[in-house]
Order: structure tokens, then sequence, then C-alpha cells
């Protein structure tokens, strides 16, 4: 079976945040590191090359694959930044019909700036799917 890339590792959180060319880039995903600390009550920490992530969850598939990951987490990508909600987005539409301008995927969501979105909300999506995933993977 082949092994994850994405590891939880030792590399600086902050380098990596400081490392960010652009200034309005880096200015939101410092404001996001510091919700989703004060959320989940955990430090970030560096996945792989370039998500932050907070907390962490170990699952097991029937397939027998199995693996760490984080809970909730953020990547400053050249297009958007990207939210990476582990619980998966579908289960929030009420939440996401008030959250601002973004797109998705299965579970990131993509903003331009943390501008377009009302903050409360991803505050609420946040502590929620926390909860949600931790919940899952804990039975």
């Amino acid at each position: 079976m082949a092994e994850m890339k994405t590891k939880a590792n030792d590399k600086s959180v902050e380098r990596f945040m400081n490392g960010i060319k652009d200034e309005k880039r880096r200015d939101d995903c410092l404001a996001v590191a510091r919700l989703m600390e004060k959320i989940t009550g955990q430090k970030p920490k560096m996945w792989g090359e370039s998500i932050v992530g907070f907390g962490a969850y170990h699952y097991k598939y029937a397939s027998g694959r199995e693996g760490d990951w984080f809970l909730t987490g953020f990547s400053p990508r050249k297009q958007d930044l990207t939210l990476y909600i582990t619980a998966g987005l579908e289960r929030y539409a009420d939440l996401l019909a008030g959250l601002g301008k973004f797109k998705t995927g299965k579970s990131c969501l993509y903003i331009k700036t943390i501008a377009d979105i009302d903050l409360k909300v991803l505050a609420d999506l946040i502590k929620i799917s926390t909860v949600d995933i931790a919940r899952r993977y804990a039975e």
C-alpha cells in the first residue's frame, strides 16, 4: 500500500507563514490560523510542505487503509486560500448559505480573501465540522 506523502512534520509554521510573499494572503492566513487555533485549542503544525493543520485524528477504512490527518487546516495556494473542512462540506449547506463568496470541493473551501466571507459563519463551520470528524473517528 502506498505511503501518504502529506504527513505532519516539525517544519516551522512561523517560517512558512512569513515566507508567504503576498502580504494580503499572509495576513489572511495569520487570521485564519488564529481562528483555527482558538477553536481547536491546538497549535498549528505543518503537514507536508504547504498545509498548516490543527489537531489530528486516526482513520481506518474497511479496505485496510489507515493513516493520520488534521482536523482542520489551510493552505495559501496560488489561486485561492484553501481551507480544509475534513468532515466534508455537503452536510453544512445551511451554514455555507450564509458564508459569502467562495467555491468548494468535497472537503475544500476556496476563498480569494477573508474579506469575502463572514468570519462568524466560518468559525461556526470549523467548530461543528471538527467536532463531527473527531466524533466519527473516535468510535
